[in-house]
């Protein structure tokens, strides 16, 4: 699950982004709304936390040029301007929801989940493999109901590998899925990352398979099933 902050405020965005990565989310952070709007046409995001008064494009035109092109990425608004006519303003330009600062975090965290939920309503929120399920949404994993003890970059890589079924994955696309931008991760970090979830995951019947050369993939469960419940 990605989400990219667009806040200009160093403090609440280095706050929201540690709080959500401790989470379980991956946290792309830009300070600007030229950045944003760059980063909306180039990438794919599951939420869009947005401030209204950012330098060089305010919030509100990132947020028209977006549902200009079509996105219906879930967005959820923060900003100081708590007034009836703001909020009208950016729910009519297409905001899913609006939090007014300061806010509290637990309620910020509560509305994320409820509007990853709604984003995710038409596509699968368990994926399953043999006896492994993951929750999407709740990011728990459990072989056979029992909870795996998996971080958060364990749990991303799980979802990368889960989300391909029967297709190789390499380091770089690993890299690439896995990283936050500006964040420098190598090649042999992911290695670490697949033998600690390969570690975990074994003593329940699911191997990740290496092929040199190519990248990873989850091995066929028994039963072939990937299902969404």
């Amino acid at each position: 699950m990605r989400i990219l902050i667009a806040e200009d405020d160093a403090v609440l965005a280095d706050g929201l982004t540690r709080s959500l990565r401790q989470s379980g989310y991956s946290v792309d952070c830009v300070k600007d709304g030229a950045a944003a709007d760059a980063a909306l046409a180039t990438a794919q995001f599951d939420l869009l936390i947005l401030d209204v008064g950012l330098p060089r494009i305010s919030g509100f035109e990132v947020l028209k040029r977006l549902r200009g092109r079509g996105s219906a990425l879930p967005v959820l608004i923060l900003t100081a301007l708590d007034g009836v006519d703001d909020r009208v303003r950016g729910l009519d330009l297409g905001a899913d929801d609006y939090l007014a600062k300061p806010f509290a975090l637990q309620e910020l965290e509560a509305r994320v989940r409820a509007l990853t939920r709604r984003g995710q309503a038409a596509s699968a929120v368990v994926l399953r493999h043999g006896e492994l399920a993951y929750d999407q949404v709740g990011k728990v994993a459990a072989i056979r109901g029992r909870m795996l003890d998996l971080s958060a970059r364990e749990l991303a890589l799980l979802e990368i590998l889960l989300q391909r079924p029967g297709r190789m994955v390499n380091k770089e696309q690993i890299v690439d899925l896995l990283c936050q931008w500006g964040e420098e991760v190598s090649t042999n970090a992911v290695e670490v990352y697949i033998h600690r979830l390969r570690r975990k995951l074994e003593p329940g019947g699911v191997k990740i398979a290496t092929v040199r050369g190519l990248g990873y993939c989850l091995e066929k469960a028994a039963d072939g099933a990937r299902k969404a419940t």
